[in-house]
Parts: C-alpha cells; structure tokens; sequence
C-alpha cells in the first residue's frame, strides 16, 4: 500500500450535468459518463496497493463556451475535489481545474485553490478552445506557476479538428496521444520549458512517444540539442498504456480511474508487475520527489 496515483480523475453529479448540457453526452467520443464515488474509489485502491491518488477532472474540463459560468463550474469542481480530501486526508489529493482559456479567471482559481483549498498542483488539458500551451496570451498563468513551483499534469483532450481526424472513434483511443506530444513540442519550440524551470510538469499518456520527440527535435529543429535537453525535466505519467517509456528516470504511475475502468486499472497493474520488477517502489519514491514528500493535503492530514 505504498503506490501513489498522481492520474486519478473524479465526477460530481452538478459537473456531468453541465457538460451534458453544453453538448458533451459522450466525452471525447467515448461510450459515455462513467460512474465515481469516493467509496468505490477507496475500494479499488484497497484492491490495487494503492495508498493515495491525486484527484483531478479529466477531459472535457470546465470551459464550455461561456467564461463567467466556466469560472464557477470550476470553483465547484474545486471545492468539491477539497472536501474529498478533507474526508480522507491519507487516501486522497488533488490537482485543481481551471477555466482556461478564461486567463483573467484561471489566474483568479490558481490563486484560490492554492491559498485556500491546498491544491497539490493543477491540472491543464493539452489545448483549451484550440489555444495551445506555447500561445503568448499564457505567459501570465505560467509566470504565476513558475512562481508558485506548481505541479501541472499536462492532461490530452480532443484537438480542434477531432471531427476531420478522430473519423468518430473515441478520441482517446489515438488522439489523445498525438495531443500529448503536439502540447510538449509546443512548451519547447515556444520557449515556455525554458523560461518557467521551476514548473513540474507531468505529461500524461504520451510519455512513451517522448524519446520520438526528443530525437526528431534533435535532428530537425534549430539548436535541436539544447532543446532536446528540456525534455529530461518532464515527468512521465505511465497513464493507461501500460508501458514504461525508455530513458526516462522521472516516471509516476497514473491510472486514468474512473474513465479506465476498473479491469483496465488491474490489467495495466498486471502488464508493469510482470514487465517492471521494481517499478512500484520506484514510481512511489519518483511521486515524494515531484510533490516534495508527498502530496500536500496528506502530510496535512497524517
């Protein structure tokens, strides 16, 4: 019971309810809304050796169009997320969501849910209204994060021409990958990985691709090297392939919970077990060093 899950997502029936009215039945083209409670969350994590997970909201996030009502679905996810923890201090944390590409109300929700919710860190998707992580208009958001030395799980969400692309298969079945990798290309080619060193950035589901990149910048991109070298600061989230990418010390085990069901969770588990001896112990001592022990709401807690 050692294994720390830093990729766990959470559902709130006022959440769901929102993002079937602005449109969103099936998230990401998949099947539809799962299901989430606490208890079924703890039992699960019982089940797996699971000591703590790190809650977030998953794709499609809290922006559906209108800023001032992006804005409080976040502050309700939020609090939500907060008294969750409040609840079991030991068992969960959480990463806050923010209504991006709203910058004025993200910077806002940032501030808030640090000072007073005790966020862990925040969770960002890969593109917000077709606004990438490299767009200028974000230089204040970073500059508040740097500042802040915040942990951000860099999450995929559907990319702006799913429609041409996707060809009406759930879009995390290939896409999600694909927007992984455009998002940290864009944090490196526009300079942010530079400028903001002290951003812990987590990369989910593409970390397996990441080697890719790294040797295509180097081949193709001017000063590809140095460039390159950014890279190495990311953290990698397993996510829910399963795999472990190759020459990447800083890796985290996420699970991808509640939108991997719970038999995906077991067969990921039973892939690393029989592939990674070890990997348990070294994802639990890779999570102490991304959040600085362990997640902060738990220390609070324990």
């Amino acid at each position: 019971m050692t294994l720390v899950d830093v990729h766990a997502h959470f559902l709130t029936e006022e959440y769901v309810a929102a993002a079937v009215r602005a449109g969103h039945l099936a998230p990401d083209g998949m099947p539809g809304w799962p299901r989430w409670s606490a208890g079924e969350h703890l039992a699960l994590m019982d089940r797996r050796g699971i000591a703590r997970a790190v809650l977030s909201v998953s794709s499609p996030g809290v922006h559906f169009g209108d800023d001032v009502r992006a804005r409080v679905l976040a502050r309700q996810v939020n609090e939500a997320a907060a008294a969750f923890v409040a609840g079991r201090p030991d068992r969960f944390g959480f990463l806050a969501s923010l209504p991006l590409p709203d910058l004025d109300g993200s910077i806002a929700e940032a501030g808030h849910t640090f000072d007073q919710l005790g966020a862990d860190g925040i969770v960002l998707l890969t593109n917000a209204a077709g606004r990438y992580p490299g767009d200028p208009r974000l230089e204040p958001l970073w500059r508040l994060l740097d500042e802040r030395q915040a942990v951000v799980l860099l999450h995929p969400t559907s990319p702006p021409n799913w429609r041409d692309v996707a060809l009406d298969r759930p879009r995390p079945l290939m896409e999600f990958v694909f927007e992984g990798v455009r998002a940290v290309g864009d944090l490196v080619l526009s300079g942010v990985l530079a400028r903001y060193p002290r951003i812990r950035f987590v990369v989910g589901d593409a970390g397996s691709v990441l080697p890719l990149l790294a040797s295509r910048l180097e081949l193709l991109a001017d000063d590809g090297v140095r460039l390159s070298t950014h890279l190495e600061r990311l953290w990698v989230d397993l996510g829910t392939s399963g795999v472990w990418p190759s020459g990447s010390e800083r890796v985290v085990y996420g699970s991808g919970f509640c939108f991997t069901p719970a038999d995906g969770v077991a067969r990921q588990l039973r892939r690393l077990d029989r592939t990674n001896p070890g990997w348990r112990a070294t994802t639990t001592a890779n999570t102490a060093k991304l959040f600085g022990g362990v997640p902060a709401r738990s220390r609070t807690g324990s």
